[in-house]
């Protein structure tokens, strides 16, 4: 599945239609319930009609679909739309009668004759679609109605009018202002421009990372809501040309989006219009006042602006817009460069350099015309002042300007990899490469060619290119040694890092990190993490408990320490895997959420999916899989938008626990997926194969994920082995695995990690030892966050007590599990429970009258968001929706769940309560 798809539903579809959405929903229901519909979205283009046309498809259901699209080029051939619509039903000609078959048949090609008579030919189209309809209900939708050719449209307008039962619904796209006679009088769904908090919603969407909040508005009420023409505009504008709202886009010559008329009322203008549109194109945040500043340092009068207004090429208000969006980077790409310096220079004496100095110092670098050391030096100062304001892509791009303003060659150098390392992290690896080449112009002695391969390695990353991130990193480390230690550790790290995220040569990697340079006399929280990790992979499990606790602990007394959360924000340190490897749940939910917290303020979207997935797979743990899913769908939606690959580890989990196909089957087959750690695969296989009891391919799956010690994934696949080792008759091997378990978790002391080691221990174990651990087991994980482990321990211990023939004592822990199972949304093991409830003589319980509709996907991350207290404009930042959406949404889970406001909703999501079927559960 696409990283772009959440769903099935592109992420740019779900943004601001859920009113339509739901009109549509409902006119679907109305025709599956035996009453014919009709209904004719009108608007503009772009605004989103083939996207709901699409919406309805998918939503279909059982009906049968049939769609159609209207061309421009066919509007003058009689009946050619008619021919699109009847094609796929002109298999039933044969019912007809054979006068009104006669009469079709010529209007569409299929027979010979003079032209036919409109009534019999509507009246056939009449009977053939309720003849369709019949055998079960049908959904029809024309896009571009406008196109239809006049004998189409009567005669569509003739069925439409008449059409009753059977079922049949009508869903028509029409271009405004292009309104067909024929079908002025039927129902329609007017489509006007997104709402404004909508339309940032759509831009964050299609713009991971920080920009300027002024410059998001003024790009807004430029494209006017529409959503086309707002990612149209993205589309054209890279990241590095936003540059957090610093950029200028649109340096090069006018494209195909631009209206020659506009272009033309622009060359009609007077140089000072001229001159004066260039100003506006060149200030990105469109403040009035400014540009009226700089106009009179162009000695430019204020009437110069009434031709622009007159022409329709400017829109004068609180903000200073282009009607056509695309206008404005047409104006600023056909002047020349001296022309664009003169406008940039006067914006910049408009500033005032008390309040805005790193916007004056912007425009002063576009106005440069050479080198200019003064000026690099205050951009450099500035980088980090525009990092506050827009985040790291306005740093890079500081950064960047200042380099190319250095005259000094070795400066240079240093300029240019502070740039890529800012813009590498803000999403923009191949901008980032072309700093590199700049930086590679320079001398480079032999830290500074470290640095140069360091950023090489974090580009290779980005790129999908794990094993060559290691090799430059591990190279860079090695020269770093002699002259900076501290750098080098730090560079050790990240190799160590990188190959715990791919899973490669971790053993080898390790090795290689330990002989680099020892930690200093007061080690922070990083020394710490390598020595930990060092130790973890060299010389095993129990040696690294000790010093990979004491990392943790230091990483979270330096919270407050700014250069430790600027590391922990924009590098992927393996922190939260050590968290899970230790069993730590508290620590990696503390480290997780500080992880995105940081990513989210400082604009370092890179790493941001990482952290999210980290979170999701926590989630998975805690049972709340509808947060998982959520998680995993912005991970993946900030991966496409970036155009790097995506983690496939949380929805190779997710997936599993829910007892579905592995998503990534055909991707890993044809080599198109990033997978990350190959055991992800084998934990994966191994648990959804012991949730379907098929325990012979559950042991072979987990002996796979084993193979490799890597942090997590190794205990985790160790407690798989053990239950389908002892369920498929291998108990030395289930031995085996327990002891490989219990050396781990007894060194832990956490309640996740003794519940597990209980659990574990008691599959092996007989009578009154056997009945001791599984209670011990269902107390510990009781009292974590590991709500999916405390269900499979009820499982368990319910299926020991009806083997001990207890089938009356057994159905309390079998009905909790089912209950809580159920809730999770772990449908095999939950249909695992229910079968042996079923042996204990119980019918485990379906939902009642009174229970409320099942929450959407949807609803489920807004509820479970919403529980935790975010607000509606927070809920829509992360889920790509406006608040507008979030508050639709939230009222339909009041009224499913009987609930009346948001205080509420921890009473009925808190607790599985086993009434209510909902998607989450909070522990």
């Amino acid at each position: 599945m696409p990283a772009s798809i959440v769903d099935g539903v592109s992420i740019h579809e779900m943004i601001g239609r859920a009113a339509e959405c739901a009109r549509l929903d409902e006119l679907l229901h109305d025709s599956r319930s035996g009453r014919s519909t009709v209904l004719v979205l009108r608007g503009e283009r772009g605004v989103g009609k083939t996207t709901l046309l699409d919406h309805a498809a998918r939503r279909a259901g059982d009906c049968r679909v049939i769609r159609v699209r209207a061309a421009a080029s066919e509007v003058e051939f009689a009946y050619a739309g008619l021919h699109l619509l009847c094609a796929p039903l002109l298999d039933e000609l044969a019912r007809l009668p054979p006068d009104q078959r006669g009469a079709l048949e010529r209007a569409v090609g299929q027979g010979s004759g003079p032209p036919p008579d409109p009534f019999p030919v509507a009246v056939a189209v009449l009977a053939l679609f309720a003849g369709r309809a019949e055998e079960r209900p049908l959904l029809c939708t024309i896009d571009d109605a406008q196109w239809l050719d006049e004998p189409s449209a009567r005669v569509l307008a003739f069925v439409l009018r008449r059409l009753r039962r059977p079922p049949v619904a009508f869903l028509l796209a029409e271009r405004a202002p292009g309104e067909l006679a024929e079908l002025a009088d039927l129902p329609r769904l007017p489509l006007g421009g997104l709402a404004a908090a909508d339309a940032r919603a759509l831009f964050a969407s299609a713009v991971p990372g920080r920009v300027d909040p002024a410059v998001v508005d003024r790009i807004v009420a430029e494209t006017h809501g529409n959503p086309a023409a707002l990612l149209e505009l993205v589309r054209g504008t890279t990241s590095a040309e936003l540059a957090g709202g610093f950029g200028i886009p649109g340096t090069g010559r006018p494209d195909g989006r631009i209206d020659e008329d506009a272009l033309a009322r622009v060359g009609r203008l007077s140089p000072d219009g001229r001159r004066l549109l260039l100003a506006a194109a060149a200030e990105p945040t469109g403040d009035p006042t400014l540009m009226w500043r700089a106009a009179n340092q162009l000695g430019i009068p204020a009437e110069a602006a009434d031709p622009l207004v007159s022409a329709g090429l400017l829109t004068v208000g609180p903000r200073l817009t282009f009607q056509c969006p695309a206008l404005r980077s047409a104006v600023y790409g056909l002047a020349d460069r001296e022309q664009r310096r003169q406008v940039h220079r006067a914006l910049a004496a408009a500033i005032d350099p008390g309040t805005d100095p790193d916007r004056r110092a912007w425009h002063l670098a576009r106005a440069a015309d050479g080198p200019d050391d003064e000026l690099a030096a205050e951009l450099a100062r500035l980088a980090d002042r525009a990092g506050e304001r827009a985040g790291l892509a306005a740093a890079g791009a500081f950064l960047a300007k200042a380099a190319l303003l250095s005259r000094d060659p070795a400066t240079r150098v240093d300029r240019a990899l502070a740039a890529a390392e800012a813009t590498t992290d803000a999403g923009n690896p191949k901008a980032a490469e072309c700093l590199l080449a700049t930086a590679e112009l320079g001398p480079l002695d032999e830290v500074r060619r470290a640095g140069l391969g360091r950023q090489r390695a974090r580009i290779a990353l980005a790129s999908g290119r794990g094993g060559e991130s290691v090799e430059l990193l591990l190279r860079a480390a090695r020269a770093l040694e002699p002259s900076r230690p501290g750098l080098a550790r730090q560079t050790c790290l990240e190799a160590l890092a990188v190959s715990v995220l791919t899973g490669e040569h971790t053993a080898d990697v390790a090795a290689a990190a330990g002989d680099g340079p020892p930690a200093p006399l007061s080690p922070g929280g990083m020394d710490l993490l390598l020595d930990g990790l060092v130790t973890r992979f060299t010389k095993g499990y129990a040696a690294a408990v000790e010093p990979l606790t004491r990392a943790l602990e230091a990483l979270s007394a330096e919270s407050s320490d700014d250069q430790a959360d600027g590391q922990l924000g924009r590098w992927v340190w393996p922190v939260c895997e050590v968290a899970a490897d230790l069993w730590d749940d508290e620590a990696w939910q503390a480290l997780a959420t500080r992880r995105i917290r940081l990513a989210r303020e400082s604009g370092a979207v890179l790493v941001l999916p990482a952290a999210l997935g980290s979170l999701a797979l926590l989630d998975v743990h805690r049972g709340d899989f509808a947060a998982a899913a959520a998680r995993a769908d912005e991970a993946d939606a900030v991966t496409a938008a970036l155009g790097v690959p995506a983690s496939a580890a949380p929805r190779l989990v997710l997936a599993a626990w829910r007892g579905r196909p592995d998503p990534l089957a055909g991707a890993r087959c044809d080599g198109g997926e990033e997978l990350g750690p190959a055991s992800v695969a084998g934990f994966a296989a191994a648990v959804r194969y012991n949730g379907f009891g098929r325990y012979a391919e559950a042991l072979a799956a987990a002996r796979d994920a084993v193979e490799l010690d890597e942090l997590a994934l190794h205990g985790w696949a160790l407690v798989e082995l053990v239950e389908a080792a002892t369920r498929a008759g291998q108990p030395g091997a289930a031995t085996l695995a327990c002891e490989r378990l219990t050396e781990r978790t007894r060194l832990l002391g956490t309640d996740w990690a003794l519940g597990i080691e209980a659990r574990s221990r008691a599959l092996l174990a007989e009578g009154a030892e056997a009945e001791e651990l599984y209670r011990e087991a269902v107390r510990r994980l009781g009292r974590s966050r590991i709500k999916v482990h405390l269900a499979r321990a009820q499982l368990l211990y319910g299926e020991w007590l009806r083997r001990e023939g207890r089938r009356t004592e057994a159905r309390v822990p079998l009905r909790a599990a089912h209950e809580l199972l159920a809730v999770m949304g772990a449908d095999a093991f939950a249909e695992r429970a229910h079968r042996e409830l079923r042996a204990t003589g119980e019918k485990a319980r379906g939902r009642s009258v009174e229970t409320p509709e099942r929450l959407t996907p949807q609803e489920s991350r807004i509820a479970f968001l919403a529980r935790d207290g975010l607000t509606n404009p927070e809920i829509g930042s992360r889920l790509f929706v406006s608040p507008r959406t979030v508050e639709y949404h939230l009222h339909k889970v009041f009224a499913k769940l009987g609930i009346r406001s948001r205080n509420e909703l921890h009473l009925v999501l808190a607790e599985a309560e086993p009434s209510r079927e909902m998607p989450c559960v909070n522990p």
